[in-house]
């Protein structure tokens, strides 16, 4: 086994080609990668139970127990693939650790993005038999693409700097690079490991090897959004771009009125949407989104006496909206992934399901306490699912706003209707329209639902949302 360092953690995202580098890895003698170890949804593979004797449940209770088992592993050099939504947990001992080698693979962002949609399409993740690839075109979603670049681009940049403070050095290799035996053994080498590949691993295909214009729907769309993006983001790996903490993507500006929204993701969205196209009598998928920061400061600078709003809502509110949107619901605004790892980890009792009638009050309040304890632990760092923007606190999400700039309103939702139609009056809408209301939480509302103790662990979660805002215990309207 290498003595230059006790493990190794390949840092990368889907669709990077992160599945032929673990088989060139297990190829060489003395090295074993043990697919995605700290994946929240299952361990090391979906069809896995364990690695080197660990479950998924012995690794949720203790994390660090399996980096330790990886470490020690007999007789191998032993490391794993992580990608940006892993457990967030073991990534500052990951980093922090020099004897944990760091691999850090890229891809250019929009092919990787292309290749995540077609897998999509299709349910093909893999391909080692040319015979039976499935074929699909993607369909290219500017906002979603914006999103995905911030994401990937806020976590290598993270990685970057925290190599640089603690005077580390990865290895880089790029997703073209994987088919160069040279590399291969160059980061064997690396590693300091005795072993070289003859050849590379031959099992895995490509599986889109045509032009990026030729595998997207809408290639001119495509180019059109592309045109306002800073083309190194496109064309290099994109480490050294500057951090983008204030997820601009999700900003919406007036499609005429020069206000923009910057929402924290509180179930309103959907009903300011509408009211901001209303003031400019369009649909609101005419709105301007999906932003990026230089297009916001153009926006910015071409809309001189502009405004920005945020809305902030009570945190149980909040709470019980996204949970019967996000977690109890399977419909398009629901988190699959997630509502499953909460059913089979945590024990949350919803239906595996859509709810049905049987699905009673009493059982939808212990649910929504139950997932209250999870956003607990979940805030405090103490889980491996992500911190979802939908129930991050406001105040934190304030907080990555401030990064590039606070909103000049911060409205409540209680007093929304009559701010918001004094904003609009400020920017010269005479007889702006009245908001429409927010969808009904469903199948229960809060008002059904809401008891003293369900408020006392409603601000337990939200310590800093309570004080920060002011909000005393939930009443109904």
């Amino acid at each position: 086994m290498a003595d230059r360092f006790s493990s190794f953690v390949v840092l990368a995202e889907m669709r990077t080609g992160s599945n032929f580098l673990e088989a060139n890895l297990n190829a060489l003698e003395g090295v074993s990668c043990l697919g995605e170890a700290f994946n929240p949804h299952f361990i090391g593979y979906p069809n896995r139970t364990e690695i080197l004797g660990v479950s998924a449940e012995m690794r949720e209770r203790d994390p660090d127990h399996l980096l330790d088992v990886i470490r020690d592993a007999p007789g191998v050099l032993a490391g794993f693939r992580y990608f940006h939504d892993h457990d967030p947990r073991v990534l500052s001992r990951l980093l922090g650790d020099p004897q944990v080698a760091k691999i850090i693979l890229t891809r250019n962002p929009l092919d990787s993005y292309v290749s995540w949609k077609i897998a999509q399409a299709t349910g093909q993740w893999k391909l080692t038999n040319v015979n039976r690839r499935k074929e699909a075109r993607a369909t290219f979603n500017p906002e979603e693409f914006a999103a995905h670049v911030e994401a990937l681009q806020g976590f290598q940049i993270r990685v970057l700097n925290h190599l640089q403070r603690t005077g580390q050095t990865g290895f880089y290799i790029d997703y073209e690079d994987l088919q160069d035996l040279e590399v291969m053994n160059g980061l064997a080498r690396w590693l300091g490991v005795p072993a070289r590949l003859s050849a590379l691993d031959d099992k895995l295909k490509r599986q889109n090897p045509a032009p990026t214009l030729e595998k997207v729907e809408n290639p001119e769309e495509m180019l059109l959004a592309l045109s306002g993006l800073d083309r190194f983001n496109l064309t290099r790996s994109p480490n050294f771009e500057p951090r983008r903490g204030p997820a601009v993507p999700g900003y919406l500006a007036g499609a005429e009125v020069p206000l923009l929204f910057m929402p924290l993701r509180n179930g309103l969205e959907g009903s300011i949407s509408r009211w901001l196209a209303a003031l400019d009598r369009v649909e609101a998928d005419e709105l301007i989104r999906g932003m990026n920061q230089k297009q916001l400061r153009q926006w910015r600078r071409h809309n001189p006496g502009h405004r920005s709003f945020s809305v902030v809502r009570h945190p149980m509110a909040r709470a019980h909206a996204v949970f019967c949107s996000a977690i109890l619901s399977t419909g398009p605004d629901s988190l699959p992934q997630i509502r499953t790892t909460l059913r089979r980890r945590f024990d949350l009792d919803i239906p595996e399901g859509a709810v049905d009638a049987g699905y009673s009050l009493a059982r939808h309040r212990a649910a929504f306490a139950q997932f209250l304890s999870f956003l607990k632990a979940n805030l405090a760092g103490q889980t491996s699912i992500r911190v979802d923007a939908g129930w991050a606190s406001q105040a934190q999400v304030l907080s990555g706003f401030a990064e590039l700039a606070l909103p000049d309103h911060i409205l409540r939702a209680e007093d929304l209707e009559p701010d918001l139609a004094a904003l609009a009056r400020r920017l010269g809408v005479a007889d702006p329209a009245p908001m429409p209301q927010p969808l009904p939480d469903e199948p229960y509302s809060l008002a059904e639902v809401w008891d003293e103790g369900l408020e006392a662990l409603c601000q337990s979660v939200y310590p800093r949302d309570y004080l920060s805002f002011g909000y005393g215990p939930w009443k109904k309207s």
